[in-house]
């Protein structure tokens, strides 16, 4: 099975890019985006100056538990720059999901509580929300998250969709929100009081 096939048959319609959009951005955008597969793993990442957002990230099932995913996110993280992803929120009828948060969470990535990303998507028509995840080794805020966040959609997600799907994806102001008060409610009640 090839590396694209390992993706679609992993992540929801909704959440996967075209098998030609994925190789136009290795090609048009190979100064930034990035994959790195092998017989057990795919990985596909975008790197600039000041982040690192995480694309895709597959283990397959028979290496599961062996510590690959980790190692896979520590290469990223020997960056020490931001890194970025977009999960699924938790279905307690998916333990996948839940068990990919857990992941995450172990990893040390944080939920982002005030950037909202809700994207309809062009396969299903269907409006998509997932959550955005980061880790942040310089202590970044979530305000530097959300720029970093909207320059991938702009540049990324959305690059060339309407030569590739024959209509627009919404646009980085219609599918992030940033509410500055959640982020600031969030950190008051990580503040430890004496």
């Amino acid at each position: 099975m090839d590396w694209y096939e390992k993706l679609k048959k992993y992540f929801p319609i909704e959440e996967m890019k075209s098998k030609e959009h994925l190789d136009v951005l290795l090609k048009e955008k190979s100064e930034i985006y990035y994959k790195d597969d092998g017989p057990n793993h795919v990985m596909m990442y975008v790197e600039t100056d000041d982040f690192v957002f995480v694309d895709y990230l597959f283990v397959s099932k028979a290496a599961r538990g062996q510590g690959l995913g980790k190692k896979l996110l520590n290469k990223l993280k020997a960056k020490q720059k931001p890194i970025i992803l977009e999960v699924e929120p938790i279905d307690y009828e998916d333990t996948d999901t839940k068990k990919r948060q857990r992941f995450y969470n172990r990893e040390g990535f944080t939920h982002a509580k005030s950037i909202g990303y809700k994207r309809r998507s062009l396969a299903t028509n269907e409006v998509n929300e997932l959550e955005i995840l980061y880790w942040a080794p310089n202590g970044e805020s979530e305000e530097t998250i959300y720029e970093q966040m909207k320059h991938t959609y702009e540049n990324i997600h959305t690059y060339k969709d309407e030569e590739l799907y024959g209509t627009a994806y919404e646009s980085a102001d219609e599918v992030l929100t940033y509410n500055k008060k959640l982020e600031n409610r969030s950190e008051e009640e990580n503040t430890v009081q004496p």
